[in-house]
Formats: C-alpha cells, structure tokens, sequence
C-alpha cells in the first residue's frame, strides 16, 4: 500500500490497527515496530492522532529509535491541526526549554490551545504561568480559575494548588477550611506534599 494512495479511511483503519495493539490488547510485550510502522503509514496520509502517536514514538523510543526532534515535529503537525495532547506536549517542551530555547510566551500560547479544549495537564500548568507570571502578566485569580479547571478533574497537583491558593488567599478569599479540604482531597490521591501538609498543620 503507497502512502500517496491511502485514503481517509484506509489511514484510519492503519491508525485504529495500531492503536488496539499498543493500548487495547492485553498482551504485556507489545509489536512496537509493527505499531510504529502502521502509524507512521497513516501519519503520512494525515492522520492527525496517527501523527500525535507518531511523536509519542519518537519521544519514549516505541519501536523506533529515541528522537526528541522527530517527536517535536509529529507533535507540532498535530498540534497545528488542533489535536489537544499535542499542543500540550508543544506547550511543554517551550516550558522547559526541552530541545528548543525556553520561551514562556510560546509555552502559554499552546497550552491555553490545549487548556481550552480541557486538557487537564495544560490548564493546571496554564494556571502555574499565570500565578508566576511566566510568559503572561502576573495574575493569581486567573491562575485560580485554571486551577480549579483541573481539580474539578481530580488532578492532584492542581488540587494542592487550590489548597495554597485558599491558605494564603491567593486569588480567592483566605479560608482554612476549605485550604485543608482540597489538601484532604490530593492527599487522597497520594500527593506526598499535600499529606505533609496536612501532618504540619495537624501537629
């Protein structure tokens, strides 16, 4: 099968092929090779998950050799097409000056992309910039608001965060009680800082 001959639905079967037995299959030892090969047929055809999959490849070496500036340009495909774990993974890589210079603003502009279309990891760190002022003004209730996005998501950093943001009134009107549910509550999900925390204020 050429790649210029693979149509829609031909990619998106390549693409679903590859998908059920990297993720779906409950064999432990997975065709790596075979799953890269499959998604990198469909990603040549367009496909645009198939080109998200692609990258996360290249960045965790999947059956193809580990090639951060491979993974960047399939993220960066995906990411142009709207594909939201991408624009995060974009986001994340200007953040942290990962393979490409550190560019905060770059950082913000993809993860508000991502953080709108409800990725959780890109609102809560969207909320990190906002209240360090990375890349965007300075702006703690801002930085509440996406924190909070990602809490309601049961995320245990940005829960933390909320019970800072309460302790300290950093956004939000100061309240213990509510600082110590939302500690409560990472703790739960076994957040090391947010259980110690808890054991500083109780003693």
């Amino acid at each position: 099968m050429e790649n210029n001959k693979i149509n829609k639905t031909q990619a998106h079967d390549l693409f679903k092929k590859a998908y059920i037995l990297a993720y779906e299959s409950k064999t432990k030892i997975k065709p790596w090779d075979e799953i890269f090969d499959l998604w990198f047929k469909a990603s040549k055809a367009g496909h645009i998950r198939a080109q998200f999959y692609l990258g996360v490849c290249y960045d965790h070496g999947l059956g193809v050799v580990k090639d951060l500036q491979k993974a960047f340009d399939w993220y960066m495909k995906a990411a142009k097409k709207g594909k939201m774990e991408a624009q995060y993974n974009i986001g994340f890589f200007y953040k942290n000056g990962e393979l490409v210079d550190q560019d905060y603003k770059k950082a913000v502009h993809w993860y508000t992309l991502a953080a709108k279309k409800g990725d959780t990891e890109a609102q809560r760190d969207l909320g990190y910039c906002y209240f360090y002022g990375e890349g965007v003004k300075q702006d703690s209730e801002k930085a509440f608001h996406w924190y909070k996005k990602a809490a309601e998501k049961d995320d245990r950093k940005a829960l933390y965060n909320i019970g800072l943001c309460y302790e300290f009134g950093d956004g939000v009107k100061q309240s213990n009680r509510w600082a110590r549910h939302y500690f409560k509550k990472s703790s739960a999900l076994k957040y090391r800082k947010a259980t110690m925390k808890l054991k500083s204020w109780y003693n």
